[in-house]
């Protein structure tokens, strides 16, 4: 089984905590320390000097400050480095301008966040589906 290194970024504490909760005890999955927003993202993946260490999946909430989804979803997809990483959107609201949006961006899927879980491990498959 292959292990992917997967990364989430989500400035709400208790999605960080469900999403922790819920995928951290996969054994396909090596989740990275969770980052606020995509300026830390960015400068996270940045301090990542072995190519061979980046995360093969960021998870990005819509909602966050200083950085949204969309926002860091184009930031990866102009930077050579970063443009392969597949990159997926939850948000508590996902509208079919959202969606559309981040599919131009890039987006391998853009989902609303799950709320159990059953719904994390469906929404974690899926994500993997991509990577």
């Amino acid at each position: 089984m292959t292990v992917r290194r997967v990364i989430l970024v989500e400035d709400d504490p208790d999605d960080s905590e469900l999403f922790t909760i819920f995928c951290g005890n996969r054994t396909d999955i090596a989740l990275l320390p969770t980052v606020g927003n995509g300026v830390e993202l960015m400068a996270f993946l940045e301090s990542t000097a072995d190519y061979t260490q980046l995360p093969h999946l960021i998870v990005l909430d819509q909602n966050m400050p200083r950085m949204n989804g969309r926002q860091t979803l184009q930031a990866l997809r102009e930077n050579p480095r970063y443009a392969s990483i597949s990159a997926v959107v939850y948000s508590t609201y996902a509208d079919t301008t959202l969606i559309q949006d981040c599919k131009n961006l890039g987006a391998k899927m853009v989902t609303s966040k799950p709320i159990d879980a059953e719904g994390y491990r469906k929404m974690m498959d899926d994500f993997l589906e991509f990577v």
